[in-house]
């Protein structure tokens, strides 16, 4: 056994050096095992925590941890398991928020030549009674899928395990929902097994998460490095056959505020920061922004109390399969539309022709403003080009489409 001690300060001065800071870790040849503790006062601070070996990414759980573990055969939620290489690794500290007078830590690493016991989990039991899918209007071979693009577990600062998460988006009524960790990819490993046994489609995601803003890369892709400018964000997804999305743009803190030189495919419009669905702020920024970009929606699910439920708002996605591939494909073709949630009013645009389903008494309102009023539980609206919705009579917004 092995162990390594770090203990200092971290001031204002040090983050505006780096958002990120290293600290050597000695993992001897043999070893099994390596368990990470890290301890400072968080009154007025947040620290980051994560893992690189020699050959790269091995976690990261940002602050919703304070201790990780890592072995052959299995690593705390965020983090990779895997044979541990001999060699100097490097925990990750990351400054998220330093007080005035700075922030003392100490970094206490353990290596081991027996496995530490993880503790094991409750097995989820699939949901008997589901809620039956909502069938929409549909081109031959294809059908419509109610989702989510944007949800947490355990695996960064969710509360939910992934099969926990996969039984309770099936409960809301979801066939898909994408599981995008903060930083990370230790939940992609669990997503087949997981969708498979609850009948929902689990499509992989990471949320690339920094103080400039957050971006979904969508796909079952390596690693993608957040310290890195989002325009290597997006060159890495496009590389792997993935897409990426900006996420929650205007929302509060956490809003985008970072430059790129050429606009990811996707953006988030609709997000549980469109606190009042009058608002046309997420629509004014779509368009300053990238008119061209697909609009996608996702209710950022952590857990209970806290945030919009999955499903808040739901992104319905025309797919040729139950697939994540299948979805993805749909989604990067465009045949995408937003409504507030799955049961209520859909506008979809349907081989050119927009439809309103269960939309009766709503205003259909187009780039140039409102149209015309929908009449009818089905109701086709003819071929318009550019972004549209449908609203109530006061202006709230219900349903959107590209």
């Amino acid at each position: 056994m092995t162990l390594t001690r770090h203990a200092g300060e971290w001031t204002i001065e040090d983050k505006c050096t780096s958002a990120w800071h290293y600290l050597p870790v000695e993992v001897p040849p043999g070893s099994s095992a390596l368990r990470v503790e890290l301890e400072y006062n968080a009154a007025g601070a947040g620290l980051d925590l994560g893992c690189f070996d020699q050959a790269g990414f091995r976690g990261w759980s940002g602050g919703a941890r304070r201790s990780f573990t890592i072995t052959a055969t299995s690593a705390t939620p965020g983090y990779l398991p895997g044979e541990l290489e001999p060699g100097t690794w490097q925990v990750v500290i990351g400054l998220h928020r330093i007080p005035w007078g700075g922030v003392r830590y100490q970094l206490t690493a353990q290596t081991s030549h027996a496995e530490f016991a993880e503790p094991a989990r409750t097995a989820v039991p699939p949901l008997v009674d589901r809620p039956a899918r909502r069938e929409l209007p549909a081109s031959c071979g294809m059908h419509w899928l109610a989702g989510d693009l944007h949800s947490h577990t355990v695996h960064s600062d969710g509360a939910m395990t992934v099969p926990e998460l996969a039984r309770f988006a099936v409960e809301r009524g979801m066939d898909f929902i994408a599981v995008t960790d903060h930083n990370t990819t230790s939940h992609h490993r669990e997503l087949p097994a997981a969708g498979a046994g609850h009948g929902i489609v689990l499509v992989p995601g990471q949320e690339v998460t920094t103080e400039h803003g957050h971006a979904n890369a969508l796909g079952d892709l390596p690693w993608v490095d957040f310290r890195q400018p989002p325009d290597a964000w997006l060159e890495q997804t496009e590389a792997g056959g993935g897409l990426l999305s900006v996420n929650h743009p205007y929302g509060g803190q956490n809003s985008w505020t970072a430059p790129m030189r050429r606009r990811p495919p996707l953006l988030e419009v609709w997000h549980w920061s469109w606190l009042d669905l009058h608002w046309t702020t997420p629509l004014s920024w779509w368009l300053a922004w990238y008119p061209q970009a697909i609009a996608v929606g996702g209710s950022d699910w952590h857990r209970p109390g806290s945030d919009a439920p999955p499903g808040s708002p739901t992104t319905w996605v025309l797919s040729e399969a139950d697939e994540p591939a299948a979805v993805l494909d749909g989604v990067a073709a465009g045949r995408v539309a937003i409504s507030a949630g799955r049961d209520g009013p859909v506008l979809l645009r349907l081989d050119g022709e927009l439809l309103a389903v269960n939309a009766d008494g709503t205003i259909l309102v187009g780039p140039q403003g409102p149209r015309r009023r929908v009449r009818g539980d089905f109701a086709r609206l003819g071929d318009a080009p550019g972004a549209h919705r449908i609203t109530d009579p006061n202006g709230a917004t219900l349903s959107l489409t590209n």
